[in-house]
C-alpha cells in the first residue's frame, strides 16, 4: 500500500544553461552584449554615436524587411523571394521618380507594386495549395528577371530628380542627434509588435503556425489569414525599396542574396521558430542588431567584406540548430511535468 504522507518527488530546477537555450532571444542578447564589450575595449570608436547610428543606417533596409519575414516565419511558411520584390519595388520607385511623379505617389507606387507582387506568392501558396517553398523559389528568379526587364538589365538613377533631396533628408537626415529613419523604424517596430499582440490577426496567425488543422477546425480562416501574411511580406519589400533608393540614389535591378541570408539569420536568432508558431518582433530587433555589431565590427577590425556571407550563412545554420535544440529542451521539460 502506497504512503499518501509520502513526499511528492521533486522536479529539478533546470540549470542556467537550459534555461538561456529554452530562451527566444536570451543567447542571442547576451551574445550581442559579450561581442559589443569585446568591440568596445580593441575598437573604442565602436559606441561612439556616430557609428551607433551608422549600423542602425546601414541595416535599416534589412529591419524593415526581417518584420515582414517575421510574420511570414510565424505562421509556418518562408518567403524566399523577398529580396528579388525588394529590387523589383525598388525599379518601379526609380521609374516613377524619374517620370517626375511626386515622391508621395512614388512611394505609394513602390508599395503597391511589392503588395502586388506578396499577393501573388500569397494566392499560389494559399489558394493554389502549392508548396510555400517551390512558389517562393520560383518567384524569386521571376521578380528579378521582371527588374532586369524594366530597363534592359539598366539602372535608374534618381540622384539629378528634385524630389532626390526629400527623400535624402528622410534616408539620410537627422532631427538633432537621432536620425530620422531611426524613428521610422521604431514606429514600425511599434506597429508589428501591436498587430502580433494585441489584435485577432496576430493570434490567428500564431494559431495557424503552431497547428493550422486545429485554427481551421476553431473557425480561422487559415487561407486568408496565409494570403495576408504574404501581401505583408510584398509590402515591407515596397518599403524597403524606397530606403535602399534613398541610401544608393541608384534603383538597381541587381538583387543582393546576402540580403536573405542577414534577414533571414535576425528572425530564427531572435527565437522565431522555423516550425512556426513561436517568435516576434523584439526577438528579430536583437538578431538584427546582433548582425549589425558583428558586420560593424568586421569592417572595422579590417576584416574583408568578402568574409560576411560566410559569417551570415553559418550564422543562419546555427540559427536553426539553436531552435532545434531549444525545441528538444522544452519537450523533455514539459514531459517531466506531466
Amino acid at each position: 500500500m502506497t504512503d499518501i504522507t509520502q513526499t511528492p518527488p521533486r522536479h529539478r530546477k533546470p540549470s542556467a544553461a537550459a534555461t538561456l537555450l529554452q530562451s527566444r532571444y536570451a543567447g542571442a542578447l547576451v551574445s550581442l552584449i559579450v561581442i559589443s564589450i569585446f568591440l568596445y575595449l580593441y575598437q573604442p570608436v565602436f559606441l561612439t554615436w556616430p557609428n551607433l547610428m551608422n549600423i542602425v543606417k546601414s541595416n535599416s533596409v534589412a529591419f524593415i524587411l526581417a518584420l515582414g519575414a517575421t510574420f511570414v516565419v510565424i505562421s509556418g511558411t518562408v518567403d524566399l523571394s523577398f529580396g528579388s520584390a525588394t529590387t523589383a519595388a525598388a525599379m518601379v520607385f526609380g521609374l516613377l521618380l524619374i517620370n517626375g511623379t511626386p515622391l508621395p505617389l512614388a512611394i505609394f507606387g513602390a508599395l503597391l507594386a511589392g503588395g502586388l507582387l506578396g499577393a501573388f506568392n500569397g494566392y499560389l501558396v494559399s489558394y493554389a495549395k502549392i508548396s510555400f517553398f517551390v512558389v517562393t523559389l520560383g518567384t524569386l528568379s521571376v521578380f528579378q528577371s521582371g527588374a532586369l526587364i524594366m530597363n534592359d538589365g539598366g539602372s535608374y538613377s534618381v540622384f539629378s530628380q528634385p524630389t532626390f533631396k526629400a527623400l535624402n533628408t528622410f534616408v539620410n537626415g537627422n532631427l538633432g542627434p537621432v536620425p530620422i529613419i531611426l524613428i521610422f523604424d521604431a514606429v514600425l517596430f511599434l506597429i508589428a509588435g501591436g498587430v502580433l499582440r494585441y489584435t485577432s490577426f496576430g493570434r490567428a496567425l500564431y494559431a495557424i503556425g503552431a497547428n493550422p488543422e486545429a485554427a481551421r477546425l476553431n473557425g480561422i480562416n487559415v487561407r486568408r489569414v496565409l494570403f495576408t501574411v504574404f501581401v505583408i511580406s510584398g509590402m515591407t519589400a515596397g518599403l524597403a525599396s524606397v530606403v535602399q533608393v534613398g541610401r544608393l540614389t541608384v534603383a538597381s535591378p541587381e538583387v543582393d542574396l546576402n540580403l536573405l541570408l542577414t534577414v533571414l539569420a535576425a528572425v530564427l536568432i531572435g527565437g522565431t521558430a522555423m516550425t512556426g508558431g513561436e517568435g516576434g518582433v523584439l526577438g528579430t530587433l536583437i538578431g538584427m542588431l546582433f548582425l549589425g555589431v558583428v558586420q560593424n565590427g568586421l569592417t572595422l577590425t579590417g576584416v574583408s567584406s568578402f568574409c560576411q556571407g560566410t559569417l551570415s550563412g553559418g550564422i543562419l545554420i546555427f540559427s536553426v540548430w539553436l531552435g532545434g535544440v531549444r525545441g528538444m529542451l522544452r519537450s523533455r521539460r514539459q514531459a517531466k511535468l506531466t
